[in-house]
């Protein structure tokens, strides 16, 4: 099986981030790794949300504020997986996501 990096960065969303590692954790397709990057967000809950965050297959990477990019860029450079999933930290994805992307790579 291939490892699936799913990078998802954080920027004063944090009231949204457990739903979005929720879905990932649901997938039928489980050799994944959530790699969530902190992007200097000011918003002391989110703050406050990422720091007590633990979940499995779930590291959390706190940089100061870079942008979307750079931060979605910090994420692939932790990334251990062959493939790449960038994911907002509000949305969401289906159970069978993964399974039917790798499947199709």
């Amino acid at each position: 099986m291939a490892k699936v990096s799913v990078i998802i960065p954080c920027y004063n969303q944090g009231l949204y981030v457990s739903e979005a590692v929720d879905s990932v954790l649901a997938q039928t397709y489980q050799d994944l790794e959530i790699i969530i990057v902190n992007d200097g967000s000011t918003d002391e809950q989110t703050a406050v949300i990422l720091e007590e965050l633990t979940r499995d297959k779930t590291t959390v990477i706190r940089t100061a504020y870079q942008g979307l990019a750079a931060a979605r860029n910090n994420g692939i450079s932790a990334a251990a997986g062959k493939y790449i999933l960038p994911l907002d930290a509000d949305d969401r994805i289906a159970p069978l996501y993964l399974e039917q992307g790798v499947e199709l790579l």
